[in-house]
């Protein structure tokens, strides 16, 4: 599972004087803090150091809005003159002056249902990997989860049956401060947010009745009608009801009830349990993951695609074992934790493995190679070498299988009808084999002849040039090339040219002034009897 990137922290320091100001922490080209202005309280600010090179007017120019100024700049810093500032001064910014935007949020994986709720229309549809998540907007997770990826870079998972919405997406510009606030309506939210110190901003989940405030960290929090909780495998996280917010350190949970006191509740989480060696790489499913069995009887098991994303499987397990189980080749991510008798999750152990299965050659069992069947619905057997594969029969009129007259579905069975029946002719058949969802492997083809009579051949249409007649016919599927009859009289007692040909179309010269007839019949290299299909009258003026 790649790592949730989150590109902001919680860094507006409050501060009375700009002495304190100047001794705060530098965050890259800029930290937040307050500027004390004329004692009439604090104006959150963000303080940019200058750069050799820099001016006031390229600082404002790629800073601020288009409404505010660099002369409005250095009268808030109490300059008088832009010369007054050298390369390591800083120059103290109020947010409200930053050049600002909403940035919609993306999809990076989907699993199962889910559902874009627009804050604009209020209409309901499902949820696409193109979809772009604006400020208002809902995501709705019924039986499936949803991993979204903010403008900055961090990335949450929305755990099945869950209600997420976007209430601000700010992104100020070339500064590089964030502003997020999203609110949990039900359901649980996981996040991993990498703290990066050269950036400050504010990022926060609200559910109904408590606020976490990020500070960088892996964090899962969950809401349900009787409160909301959150757990801390890393960092720290500010929980708590509104304005009564606790640090939460990593190993820790916490609890607000919707009821009574609405007190925060503080508790140490499970321990990671002790995971039994597993090989990194796994050439055959199911797999047995095994740990050391505590007093805990109940664990939740997550499994994570490193590559998309996409939380592939979430579940409680008991005991002290699992069969891992239907995973295409790639590279996962497996996370288990205690669960306390409340149901909330302890900390996780991980493991991170690599499925690489490989599809191997099935081999044919029937029918043998040449069988001739009355049955145009045949049953086609196989045996299957490999692990964890599946199957289809791909029936062709060529032996190089360019189109496909029929097929079956992909299955783990070793037996299937074909997808139509199959007209009289003469077929090659063949199983396609497919393990991991990348590797395939084919059997070689055999022959097979479906006995019956080849459809009469009808004649669309005629058209003349000159001297010249060119007949176009219809298609036979199973034929293997057409015959062609010339005659002078309707019951074809006396034919004046017969040619075999292999496409649908021949060209005739005729005599001006006389009538003519053809008819076309199919042919097969089977034993598969044929008929004429019905004269067409020729006349050339």
């Amino acid at each position: 599972m790649p790592e949730f990137v989150r590109r902001c922290a919680l860094l507006l320091v409050l501060a009375l004087a700009p002495a304190i100001a100047l001794a705060g922490l530098s965050i890259a080209r800029g930290s937040a803090l307050p500027n004390n202005t004329s004692g009439a309280g604090v104006t959150p600010t963000w303080h940019y150091t200058m750069a050799e090179g820099d001016s006031v007017d390229a600082v404002a120019g790629k800073l601020l809005a288009r409404n505010r100024s660099a002369a409005q700049l250095l009268r808030f810093n109490g300059l008088s003159s832009a010369s007054e500032l050298e390369a390591g001064d800083q120059l103290n910014i109020p947010l409200s002056w930053l050049d600002r935007q909403q940035q919609p949020a993306s999809v990076v994986s989907l699993t199962g249902n889910v559902y874009h709720i627009s804050g604009s229309t209020g209409r309901k549809q499902t949820l696409r990997r193109d979809t772009g998540i604006n400020v208002g907007d809902e995501i709705l997770s019924e039986a499936g989860s949803a991993t979204v990826r903010l403008a900055d870079g961090s990335e949450l998972r929305l755990s099945p049956h869950s209600r997420l919405m976007f209430n601000r997406l700010t992104h100020y510009g070339s500064a590089g401060l964030v502003d997020t606030s999203l609110r949990l309506r039900k359901g649980e939210v996981h996040s991993r947010v990498e703290p990066i110190t050269t950036k400050g901003g504010h990022f926060e989940i609200r559910t109904p009745n408590a606020v976490a405030s990020v500070k960088g960290t892996v964090f899962s929090m969950q809401t349900r009608s009787t409160g909301s909780d959150v757990q801390v495998t890393d960092g720290a996280v500010d929980f708590g009801p509104p304005g009564k917010t606790r640090r939460i350190p990593a190993g820790y949970g916490a609890s607000v009830s919707t009821a009574g006191s609405r007190d925060l509740s503080i508790r140490q989480l499970p321990p990671a349990p002790t995971l039994d060696p597993i090989p990194e790489v796994l050439n055959q499913l199911p797999a047995e993951l095994t740990w050391q069995e505590d007093w805990p009887s109940r664990y939740r098991l997550d499994i994570f695609n490193q590559e998309t994303g996409s939380w592939i499987q979430s579940r409680e397990v008991s005991g002290n074992r699992y069969d891992i189980s239907k995973l295409d080749n790639g590279r996962y991510e497996i996370q288990l934790a205690a669960m306390d008798n409340s149901g909330l999750t302890g900390m996780p152990a991980t493991r991170e493995i690599t499925v690489d299965l490989k599809a191997r050659e099935p081999t044919l069992i029937a029918p043998a190679n040449g069988d001739e069947l009355d049955d145009d619905m045949p049953e086609f057997r196989w045996d299957l070498n490999g692990t964890n594969e599946v199957a289809r029969v791909e029936v062709a009129q060529t032996p190089a299988f360019e189109e496909l007259v029929a097929s079956s579905e992909w299955a783990p069975e070793t037996s299937a009808l074909p997808s139509q029946p199959l007209s009289p002719g003469k077929y090659y058949w063949r199983v396609v084999s497919e393990a991991g969802g990348d590797s395939v492997a084919r059997s070689p083809a055999r022959e097979l002849v479906i006995n019956g009579m080849l459809p009469p051949v009808r004649i669309i249409s005629i058209n003349y040039l000159e001297s010249q007649v060119r007949a176009f016919w219809e298609k036979v599927d199973t034929a293997s090339g057409y015959r062609l009859q010339l005659s002078q009289e309707p019951g074809f007692q006396n034919i004046i040219k017969e040619a075999d040909v292999t496409g649908t179309t021949a060209a005739l010269r005729l005599i001006p002034g006389r009538r003519y007839f053809v008819r076309v019949k199919a042919l097969t290299d089977g034993p598969l009897a044929s008929r004429w299909g019905p004269g067409r009258e020729l006349y050339l003026e």
